[in-house]
C-alpha cells in the first residue's frame, strides 16, 4: 500500500483491548495492588479479598458490589419493557415530551413575590408548580390571583396544606372551574393525610387522620380528570427513614388510601388513578435509581392483588431532592447534592423532578438559587441529553440486582405493616424503626464514615452564611449534619494549639487532618509552625489550655514524650496526639474515630 492510498476499514486492525483480561480474577489482582498502596488491604491478604473491601452496605443491610458482573442477575426475574408491567422499566414506553416534568416549588408566604417567581419560573424551564398553601407557606385566598396568568391546561399545578387539605384542594378546584378549561391530568389536589399523620407522629408523638378527607377530594378531582391524593414518601424520609422504610411506607400507604377509597364508592381503578407518589432522591445515584425502579415494580404487584386493570398499574413518580442530605454551613455543595441527586431521579424514571434550591436549609429561596435549581434539570435534558434514552440504566447488572434487592426488602416491610393493622394501626412501629436508622445513621456521620463534605470534612471556619428571610413554618426534617452544624452555631471561644514537630513536610499532613477534624466542630486553631524540638515549640505555646501534637512517627519516638511532659508543665490541662500512637497523650486523634465524641470532649475541655 503506497503512503499516499488511505486505508480502508477492513484494512485497519485496532487492537483497542490488546492485553486486557475480563475475568473477576484480573480485576481483583489488579485492584488489590492498589489497594495494598493505599493500606486498605494487608500485604498478605489474598487478591480476593479486594471485592469484599469495596463492597459497601446500606442502613437497610443490602450490599452494593463494586462491579456489576452476570452472576448477580443471573436468577432475576424479567423486567419487561418500558411502559409495560410491572413497570420497572418505566410507566410509559416514551417519557411524555420525552422527559421529565420540571416542576418548582413555592411556599413563599408574600403573594406578591410568588406570583413574580412562578411567572418567571415558567418562562425559563419550569413544566409545572408545587405549593405549599396555608400557614406553612401561601396564603391560600392569594391561590386565584396567583394562577391568573398559568395556562392550567398545560401545567400542571399541585398543592398542599397540611392543615386544611380540603380548602386547598377546593381553592384549586375553583381556579380550574373559573378558567373553563380542562386541567392538566398532572395536577393534584395534594391531600394526605396519611403523611399528615406520621409528620405528627415524629414530631409530637400522635396525631389523629381523617381519611374521610381523601374521599372528598377524590369527588372534587374525579369530574375533572386530575390527580387528589399524593402519598409523600418524604414524610418518612424527612424524619430519618432508609430507602426500603421509605419504599415499604410508600405501598402501605397507597394501599390504605386504595382501601379508603373503594369504601367510600370509587373503583379501585379510580382510586389508583387519583393518586401520585413522592419519593425522595438522594446524592446516592445508584440507590436512587433502583429505589425509584422497586417502587414502581412493587407497587404494579400491590395494584395486581387489589384488581386493577394493567393500564393503571404504573405509578406516577414525583421524586424530589433530598431535605436532610442538605448542609446549611457551605450551601453552595448542596449544588452539587441535587445535582446528582435530580440525575438519578432522571435516570430512575420520575415523571415529575423538583431540584430545591441550594439554600433550602437557611430559609426562604431566592432568586439567584431558584435559577440554579430549575436550570439543573435543564441541563441534564438538554445538554447532557439524560432523557434521550428511557431507563438507561436498565441492564447494568449493578442495577438491577440493587433494584431487585431493594423490591424484596420493601415488600417485607410492607407485609410487616399489613401485619400490624395498616400503616395508621402501625405508626408507633413506623416511628420505631426511623429512630433506630437514625442512630444508626449518626453512627457514621459521627465516625466520618458517612463524609459531609464541607461540614464534617473540608469545613471553611471563615465563611459566611447567605442570610435568607425566615420560613413561615420551618420544615421538619432530621437533617444528617445536624450535629456538627450546632457545634458551628457554637463556635468554640479559644483555639487549639497545634504541636506541629519538626520541619512543615514531616508535620503537615497530620496538622492538615487536624486542624480540619477541630474545624468541623466549630473549633479554631493555631500552629507553631516548623521547629526542631521541645524548646521552639514551647517558645511559640500560646497557653491554650487543651494542645494537639502533629508530626510524624520518627518524632513521636524521638521527643514526643518529652513534649507532653513539657506542655503539661507549662499549662496544657488537655493534650490530643494526632494518629494511633501512644506518647502519653490524653487523646488520640485517627480516621475512623467517634469525630462527635471526641470534638464535645474537646470543647468540653476549652471551656472549663
Amino acid at each position: 500500500m503506497s503512503a499516499e492510498t488511505p486505508a480502508t476499514p477492513a484494512e485497519v486492525t485496532v487492537p483497542l483491548a490488546e492485553g486486557l483480561e475480563s475475568t473477576r480474577e484480573a480485576w481483583e489482582k489488579a485492584t488489590a495492588a492498589v489497594l495494598r498502596k493505599s493500606r486498605r488491604l494487608a500485604d498478605d491478604a489474598p487478591d480476593s479479598d479486594a471485592w469484599a473491601t469495596l463492597t459497601t452496605t446500606t442502613l437497610d443491610g443490602i450490599e452494593v458490589t463494586p462491579l456489576g458482573t452476570p452472576e448477580l442477575t443471573a436468577d432475576l426475574p424479567p423486567t419487561g419493557l418500558p411502559g409495560q408491567a410491572p413497570f420497572t422499566r418505566g410507566t410509559e414506553a416514551l417519557r411524555e415530551n420525552r422527559a421529565w416534568d420540571i416542576r418548582a416549588w413555592f411556599t413563599d408566604p408574600d403573594p406578591q413575590r410568588t406570583a413574580d417567581e412562578v411567572v418567571t419560573d415558567l418562562e425559563n424551564g419550569v413544566n409545572s408548580l408545587w405549593l405549599t398553601l396555608g400557614p406553612d407557606g401561601v396564603p391560600t385566598d392569594a391561590l386565584a390571583t396567583i394562577l391568573e396568568p398559568v395556562f392550567v391546561d398545560l401545567a400542571p399545578v399541585v398543592v398542599q396544606d397540611a392543615h386544611d387539605p380540603l380548602g386547598a384542594a377546593r381553592a384549586l378546584v375553583a381556579v380550574i372551574e373559573d378558567k373553563a378549561v380542562t386541567a392538566h391530568h398532572g395536577s393534584n389536589l395534594g391531600v394526605d393525610p396519611v403523611g399528615t399523620a406520621v409528620r405528627q407522629r415524629m414530631e409530637l408523638g400522635g396525631g389523629e387522620t381523617d381519611l374521610g378527607v381523601a374521599a372528598e377530594a377524590a369527588r372534587l378531582a374525579l369530574p375533572l380528570g386530575i390527580g387528589a391524593i399524593v402519598v409523600d414518601g418524604t414524610a418518612v424520609h424527612d424524619a430519618g427513614a432508609s430507602d426500603v422504610q421509605e419504599l415499604a411506607y410508600l405501598l402501605a400507604a397507597g394501599a390504605t388510601y386504595l382501601r379508603a377509597l373503594t369504601e367510600a364508592g370509587l373503583t379501585v381503578d379510580e382510586a389508583a388513578g387519583l393518586l401520585e407518589f413522592r419519593i425522595a432522591a438522594t446524592d446516592e445515584q445508584f440507590p436512587t435509581i433502583a429505589k425509584l425502579r422497586s417502587a414502581r415494580r412493587t407497587w404494579a404487584r400491590v395494584a395486581e392483588l387489589s384488581g386493577v386493570a394493567e393500564s393503571g398499574r404504573g405509578q406516577r413518580q414525583h421524586a424530589v431532592t433530598s431535605r436532610p442530605m442538605m448542609t446549611s454551613y457551605d450551601p453552595y455543595v448542596n449544588m452539587l447534592r441535587t445535582t446528582v441527586a435530580s440525575f438519578a431521579a432522571g435516570v430512575g424514571g420520575a415523571a415529575s423532578v423538583t431540584v430545591l434550591p441550594f439554600d433550602e436549609p437557611l430559609g426562604l429561596p431566592e432568586a439567584f438559587s431558584r435559577r440554579i435549581a430549575r436550570n439543573t434539570s435543564s441541563l441534564l435534558i438538554s445538554e447532557s441529553h439524560v432523557a434521550k434514552v428511557t431507563d438507561p440504566a436498565g441492564g447494568s447488572h449493578l442495577v438491577e440486582q440493587l433494584t431487585d434487592d431493594l423490591a424484596h426488602a420493601a415488600w417485607a416491610g410492607f407485609a410487616e405493616l399489613e401485619a400490624a393493622g395498616g400503616v395508621l394501626a402501625a405508626l408507633d412501629l413506623v416511628a420505631e424503626r426511623i429512630v433506630a436508622t437514625r442512630e444508626a445513621r449518626s453512627l457514621l456521620v459521627a465516625k466520618r464514615a458517612m463524609p459531609l463534605t464541607g461540614v464534617s470534612e473540608f469545613p471553611n471556619l471563615e465563611e459566611q452564611q447567605p442570610e435568607r428571610r425566615p420560613y413561615p413554618t420551618a420544615p421538619a426534617v432530621f437533617r444528617y449534619a445536624h450535629e456538627f452544624e450546632a457545634m458551628r452555631d457554637d463556635r468554640a471561644a479559644t483555639p487549639v494549639f497545634l504541636a506541629t514537630m519538626g520541619p512543615i513536610a514531616a508535620h503537615t499532613a497530620r496538622a492538615t487532618f487536624a486542624a480540619n477534624l477541630l474545624a468541623a466542630g466549630g473549633i479554631d486553631t493555631v500552629a507553631a509552625g516548623a521547629t526542631s524540638g521541645v524548646d521552639e515549640v514551647l517558645a511559640a505555646y500560646d497557653g491554650s489550655p487543651v494542645v494537639c501534637l502533629t508530626g510524624n512517627d520518627k518524632a513521636y519516638a524521638e521527643w514526643g514524650a518529652d513534649l507532653v511532659a513539657a506542655l503539661r508543665e507549662a499549662g496544657a490541662r488537655h493534650v490530643v496526639v494526632a494518629g494511633k500512637v501512644d506518647v502519653g497523650a490524653d487523646a488520640q486523634a485517627f480516621a475512623g474515630l467517634d469525630a462527635l465524641a471526641f470534638l464535645r470532649t474537646t470543647r468540653e475541655e476549652l471551656a472549663r
